[in-house]
């Protein structure tokens, strides 16, 4: 039999343009001569939903869409589809993770997610009762399947043998010989993510000794990305068939011959971090029902890149860059970043914070007793006029504020509340310094699209004279380790610069929880999967 995997991008809710999209990929698999079509975990409705899952009319009108599937699936082939079912049970969670197999002229079966992840951006056991994998068999055309939804597989012991369950519910269920182990997944991405992913789907292969099937979500939903890259692997490991990397895309392998239809080429990680952040932008501007964005473009390299980065997501018409020159700015500041915009052909605005910023300061000085010497003050007054500003733009032209910081800073609290983090997406807030710097080698690796200056020059803020930020922070190679070592892979604090940042991360949490959505393409980010208390006393003998 011929097998469509099919990975799409669906919108969270938007259920008539999803189940137009999956009718689309069905006719598509049909015209392939395909006996089943895969669609990723939660396809119809998009992947997480959240407390939405409170309001019974969403799940509702998920049914309704349902139903048009189910009556639209031709007789000639069946439909593996993503959903999320109501428990009918009066004990337990109120729904199901869900994949329903449609077959024409038979009655839907529902085969239900049993591990349901709690941790980072997870937080499923909220809404989701648990399932029974037992029941996971099932037969279509010639072949037997066994069917698993995503952290299903994820139960083995890692390469370094430690697993975060106590249990591997596929232990338990009964091995019955069959062709295909399926996996339907809507699994984040962060750099590495696929070698785990290999490595989980082939102990699930090894242990049923057959084949694994594993069909992903694609595209981005608030601050997390799906990259998709299904794949068909077999019991060695063999990837028999890989799909597109942050594309939809619907493939197609031969039971008998295994051939597959398509294969990607190879990217490195610099691409794999590119494509996921221009998706990241697109997607989250697109799904909020919106078409433009602007920054502040500082003559810097953290601006610089979120602008190369909108321009890829959105194209140059819907990306405006506002300079906001200050007291404190170099003449070449102003050159490099009006440079920057005319290679994007992008919209260059001039605003001044100058004047505005001599009236306020004049305004508090009898308040708060403020002296003539610069203090962090005067910095801060500068930052939040230029959010203002920027807010200001967006008020009046209907366009999202992007903002520019990146982890390091992020992680040392080395941003202003409400001013350079005012705005409605991070796009670089998980990532450290370096990696900024490997996008801009990527930017001109062809040409000088960056102007050379903006990477070669030290990093400053520019609020204070002669400003660089190596006054208040470490070197940024030993910074960028030290955050990697402790909010990534959370290890113990021993070297000074370590302690220094512990103390750092615990005095500026208030900061990250007011911050702006943050895409995350690392395995430890911040935003909606840090849990860290503000109030707390933990790290205050260090």
């Amino acid at each position: 039999m011929r097998i469509g995997i099919a990975q799409i991008n669906p919108a969270l809710g938007d259920f008539e343009t999803n189940a137009e999209k999956i009718l689309k990929n069905i006719k598509s698999a049909r015209d392939r001569k395909c006996n089943l079509i895969i669609f990723p975990e939660a396809a119809l409705l998009g992947y997480h939903p959240y407390d939405l899952l409170e309001r019974p009319e969403f799940i509702q009108r998920q049914n309704k869409y349902l139903q048009k599937i189910m009556k639209a699936v031709p007789t000639s082939i069946n439909v593996l589809l993503g959903v999320i079912q109501k428990n009918k049970s009066s004990r337990g969670k109120p729904y199901f993770n869900s994949a329903v197999l449609i077959q024409k002229g038979r009655k839907p079966r529902f085969f239900n997610k049993e591990l349901l992840p709690t941790g980072d951006v997870f937080d499923e056991a909220r809404f989701i009762e648990p399932g029974d994998l037992e029941k996971n068999y099932f037969n279509c055309g010639d072949c037997k399947f066994f069917l698993t939804i995503c952290e299903d597989m994820w139960a083995w012991p890692m390469p370094d043998k430690t697993s975060p369950y106590s249990r591997n519910p596929l232990d338990d269920v009964k091995r019955k010989k069959i062709d295909f182990v399926i996996n339907m997944s809507a699994s984040p991405f962060f750099l590495g993510k696929d070698k785990l992913r290999h490595y989980m789907a082939l102990q699930t292969a090894k242990h049923f000794k057959a084949p694994l099937i594993y069909v992903n979500l694609v595209g981005a939903q608030d601050e997390i990305i799906f990259d998709g890259r299904s794949f068909v692997i077999d019991t060695k490991g063999k990837k028999l068939l890989e799909c597109q990397a942050f594309e939809e895309d619907l493939n197609v392998i031969d039971t008998d011959s295994y051939e597959a239809w398509s294969k990607p080429q190879p990217l490195h990680e610099v691409d794999l971090l590119h494509r996921s952040l221009v998706m990241g932008i697109r997607d989250f501007v697109n799904k909020l029902g919106l078409q433009k964005v602007h920054l502040g473009i500082s003559g810097g390299i953290d601006s610089a890149i979120v602008a190369c980065l909108a321009v890829d997501a959105l194209g140059p018409q819907n990306v405006t860059l506002l300079a906001m020159p200050g007291p404190f700015s170099a003449e070449m500041s102003f050159d490099l970043a009006e440079k920057l915009a005319q290679n994007l052909q992008v919209k260059f605005l001039k605003a001044p914070i100058n004047e505005a910023y001599e009236s306020i300061v004049q305004t508090l000085s009898p308040v708060l007793d403020l002296e003539e010497k610069i203090s962090v003050v005067h910095e801060n007054v500068q930052s939040r006029l230029r959010g203002l500003f920027l807010m200001a733009y967006a008020n009046k032209t209907n366009s999202l504020l992007l903002t520019t910081g990146n982890k390091s800073e992020y992680a040392t609290g080395y941003a202003t509340l409400y001013g350079d983090m005012c705005g409605g997406l991070a796009p670089l807030g998980d990532l450290l310094k370096h990696q900024v710097y490997e996008l801009a080698e990527y930017y001109n690796q062809e040409q000088e699209l960056i102007p050379a200056n903006i990477i070669t020059r030290p990093p400053t803020a520019e609020l204070r004279p002669n400003q660089k930020d190596q006054d208040s922070l470490p070197a940024y190679n030993i910074l960028d380790k030290a955050v990697q070592d402790l909010v990534e892979v959370c290890k113990t604090a021993n070297k000074p610069v370590e302690k220094w940042l512990l103390k750092k991360l615990v005095q500026t949490e208030f900061k990250r929880w007011q911050a702006a959505p943050i895409l995350k393409v690392s395995a430890h980010a911040f935003g909606r999967g840090r849990r860290y208390p503000l109030a707390q006393q933990a790290f205050k003998d260090f």
